[in-house]
This record gives C-alpha cells, sequence and structure tokens, in this order.
C-alpha cells in the first residue's frame, strides 16, 4: 500500500518562507521520481519541482525557479519543498506524487506521469 503524507501547509505573508514535508510509505522512496504539484481555485494542477531521490536530479517549473528547493531525506524516507519569497500567486493546494516507475530517466514534471499521490495541504500567501 503506497502511501504519501503532505504536512507543513499553512498562511504565510508575502516574501516569508514556508517548508512542506511527503514521508513516502516504505518501498515508494527508494530511487523513484517524486514531486510536487499546486491547483488553485479555478486552475489546472500545474508542477512545481520534482526530484529522483536515488541520485538527486531535479526539475523546477520557471514560476518557482530561484525560489524554491526540493530535497530528499533519505533516512526518513522523506522529500522537503523549501519555499522562499512567496508571492500571493503561489497560493494553491501543494500535492505530492510519486511514480510507479522507478528509474533514473522517470523525472517530469508531467503530473499524469505520476500514479500516486498524497491528500494535499493547503498553503495561502496574503
Amino acid at each position: 500500500h503506497v502511501q504519501l503524507v503532505e504536512s507543513g501547509g499553512g498562511s504565510v505573508q508575502a516574501g516569508g518562507s514556508q517548508r512542506l514535508s511527503c514521508a513516502a510509505s516504505g518501498n515508494t522512496y527508494t530511487s523513484s521520481c517524486m514531486g510536487w504539484f499546486r491547483q488553485a481555485p479555478g486552475k489546472e494542477r500545474e508542477a512545481v519541482a520534482v526530484i529522483y531521490t536515488g541520485g538527486g536530479s531535479t526539475y523546477y517549473a520557471d514560476s518557482v525557479k530561484g525560489r524554491f528547493t526540493i530535497s530528499p531525506d533519505n533516512a526518513k524516507n522523506t522529500v522537503y519543498l523549501q519555499m522562499n519569497s512567496l508571492k500571493p500567486d503561489d497560493t494553491a493546494m501543494y500535492y505530492c506524487a510519486a511514480r510507479r516507475v522507478r528509474h533514473y530517466a522517470c523525472l517530469t514534471l508531467a503530473s499524469y506521469e505520476y500514479n500516486y499521490w498524497g491528500q494535499g495541504t493547503q498553503v495561502t500567501v496574503s
């Protein structure tokens, strides 16, 4: 049973920082492609950042480059999203996701390629 549990959301002022965590169950984490996606009301789900936990390669959406950092904690089977210089446009439900395919070439920003999803955590920037 695959489980992804997000935490760390909440309200923050513009210009502030927040860190999201995604804890993955059991075998999901090792050498897999995981990522963060977000969806604002009335908008489509979009990629934020993804990482290959086996080697640390990352992709970022242009809108967050230089402000957000995705990183792994292999000891805790957890992926973090550090968000700095937050803007009101970053307000959204943030979801953690993982791919069933586990290979160094599995990294992609395409949300439809991700098979497992967490319940989401709300981030509100005002």
